[in-house]
């Protein structure tokens, strides 16, 4: 198995359970062993999260984005304020970090394990196409994401075809993987193989982003939902 990490990427604490082997909390601790550090204690109630679980959690940030990519379509159709800045960091992240890094990961550690085993070949052969699709349209993106394009009267339809282009692909891209491909995997690897899995994906993510970069996407998001009026949860509520 592999060794324990302090870093919050890949783990998470669980609440407080009173039965048999004590409680679990964050901070100091009723259950704190004499003599170790709140860090120490910490570190032996850390649970790794699993590959799955890993690249869902960060299908999750793609559909914040997805969120963000629908808010300029709404606001191209009620010719609403279009600010270049978010929709540039929006499109910067799925290119780095959803493209660059999550694709990648299935690309080179998944996919060819399918491919292998003969196991759900002909949905593993559209995730590639559509991969590459993602990456030219979210090009179209970028290029359009400036003051100029987005004050331009020709421009801005085009922009509006890109981003429902794109949230269109993804959203069934992204939940054939959480509820077909994903949960498949346990299948045609051992127990070790999977967990050594969750090594190479924080290795990976540690030499591109450094410590806690999932958490760090995250915090980008969020500056951008908050720049755009879209981050209280509160308002997607449907109204009675």
């Amino acid at each position: 198995m592999p060794s324990e990490d302090v870093t919050t990427r890949r783990v998470f604490l669980g609440a407080a359970a009173a039965a048999g082997g004590g409680m679990i909390l964050s901070g100091a601790r009723a259950d704190q062993p004499e003599g170790k550090s709140p860090a120490e204690g910490k570190e032996q109630h850390e649970e790794e999260v699993s590959p799955a679980e890993d690249l869902m959690r960060e299908h999750g940030l793609l559909n914040r984005v997805l969120l963000v990519f629908d808010e300029y379509v709404r606001r191209i159709d009620g010719k609403g304020e279009l600010p270049p800045e978010p929709l540039a960091d929006a499109a910067g992240i799925i290119r780095r970090f959803v493209e660059d890094y999550h694709e990648k990961l299935e690309e080179d550690y998944l996919f060819p394990r399918f491919e292998k085993a003969k196991l759900l070949t002909d949905l593993v052969q559209v995730l590639r196409a559509q991969h590459q699709a993602g990456r030219g349209v979210t090009d179209q993106i970028r290029q359009r994401a400036t003051a100029a394009a987005l004050k331009d009267a020709d421009e801005r339809p085009k922009l509006s075809a890109s981003l429902r282009a794109f949230v269109r692909m993804y959203r069934p891209h992204e939940a054939r993987e959480d509820t077909v491909l994903f949960p498949a995997l346990r299948r045609i690897i051992t127990a070790s193989e999977y967990d050594a899995l969750g090594e190479d994906f924080e290795k990976k993510e540690h030499a591109l982003f450094g410590e806690e970069g999932f958490e760090k996407m995250v915090a980008e998001v969020e500056k951008i939902e908050r720049a755009l009026g879209i981050f209280e949860l509160s308002q997607f509520t449907p109204r009675a």
